[in-house]
């Protein structure tokens, strides 16, 4: 009985570890002040994540230094290719030769996560995706993102594409530093499009006071990702949230987390400073949702944002088992969208809606899905994989 009890509490340690990365059910997250760089609050904010179509916020940094540098003009036209036509959801709908500008480019991306779009600039601006994601990954780690590795301009699945909240926020904050004529796009909440007025999928953009815009994200294997800017009374935000079980969860946990920031209740850390404070990439990735499957992200379908392809099967996730993350769970208040009548412009202001609410977070463990759609290869692997409608 010894010899057994024993064995078993030696191997205790092991399947704790197996079944914490197995079922990691938790959220990661930073933020700064962004006069300073200053660390505010930070969750897991360098532990390894997918980053979804969070991707795309690089890519438009690329897309503004060319500007800046007068190498690519924001009315310049440009043509769309075979494999941008063929990108999944969400997407503008391009066809094989057809032509947008590079601003609409740009707004497309910020509004409605366009992933043909963000393939049209990317060709434009490197000559192929595969080009382009590696002059992304070198600017990236020219910035100070030293743990994150680009494999695409979409945010599409791919193992190897990973990033931190830390990182990202590095990114958001270099934007409004470097960019400031070209910052305001992300305020966008729709654009006008062939006729058509494409409203905006970022609801916290669309209903914070004092939002300023940036990013939402999702795949299965990330969760539902948001980077967020806002201002109040001269105080200047940055927050990053990885892997919200929801769509309506991850918009709360920033919701919390600027509501504090902006009420004082953090307090920055002497040399708590996202410019100097060291790096260490933490963990794997985690797979946070039950859609999808874990062993496969290396295929070119999928959800890269707030919608996903129609011929493919929606799963369900099976009910939720604790963690190390679990916090009581309430209802979690729907944001509103603000500013929903027409307008001849093509970016639209801010909203001044006041969201509030309580932090609320749940974890839930990934499970099988149902259905199966087809894949494609990318390089010498190729898988299956399914995903949630958001």
């Amino acid at each position: 009985m010894n010899t057994v009890k024993s064995i078993l509490l030696f191997l205790m340690p092991v399947w704790l570890v197996l079944v914490s990365d197995l079922s990691y059910g938790g959220h990661a997250a930073i933020m700064i002040d962004a006069d300073d760089g200053s660390i505010l609050h930070e969750v897991d904010s360098t532990h390894s994540w997918y980053p979804a179509s969070l991707t795309k916020v690089m890519t438009l940094y690329m897309a503004f230094d060319a500007l800046n540098a007068g190498q690519i003009h924001i009315y310049d036209t440009i043509q769309t290719s075979y494999h941008a036509s063929r990108q999944p959801n969400s997407k503008l709908g391009l066809r094989q030769g057809e032509t947008l500008t590079v601003e609409d480019a740009i707004l497309a991306i910020i509004t409605r996560s366009a992933n043909d779009a963000a393939v049209v600039l990317a060709e434009y601006l490197g000559g192929t995706e595969e080009n382009f994601a590696v002059k992304m990954t070198t600017k990236a780690h020219a910035l100070g993102m030293y743990d994150t590795h680009f494999m695409n301009a979409t945010g599409l699945p791919h193992q190897w594409q990973v990033t931190t909240s830390r990182d990202l926020a590095i990114l958001a904050w270099k934007i409004q530093q470097n960019f400031p004529k070209y910052y305001p796009y992300f305020s966008a909440r729709s654009f006008n499009y062939k006729g058509r007025e494409l409203r905006g999928i970022n609801k916290f953009t669309a209903s914070y006071l004092g939002a300023e815009g940036m990013k939402t994200g999702f795949t299965c294997g990330s969760g539902y990702n948001l980077i967020s800017t806002a201002s109040q009374n001269g105080k200047h935000l940055i927050g990053v949230i990885l892997g919200g079980m929801t769509s309506a969860e991850r918009y709360q946990l920033m919701i919390n987390m600027m509501n504090n920031g902006f009420a004082n209740r953090y307090s920055a850390s002497p040399g708590r400073n996202i410019t100097t404070v060291s790096t260490y990439l933490t963990g794997t990735p985690p797979y946070q949702l039950g859609c999808g499957n874990m062993a496969s992200l290396n295929t070119n379908y999928g959800s890269g944002d707030e919608s996903y392809n129609s011929n493919r099967h929606i799963a369900k996730s099976k009910p939720a088992s604790k963690s190390r993350y679990i916090s009581s769970r309430k209802s979690i208040k729907k944001t509103r969208l603000a500013g929903k009548g027409k307008t001849a412009k093509r970016v639209k202001a801010v909203g001044n809606t006041k969201t509030g609410g309580k932090n609320t977070h749940k974890t839930r463990t990934a499970s099988k899905s149902k259905g199966k759609s087809k894949s494609t290869v990318h390089k010498a692997q190729s898988s299956r994989t399914r995903y949630h409608r958001s």
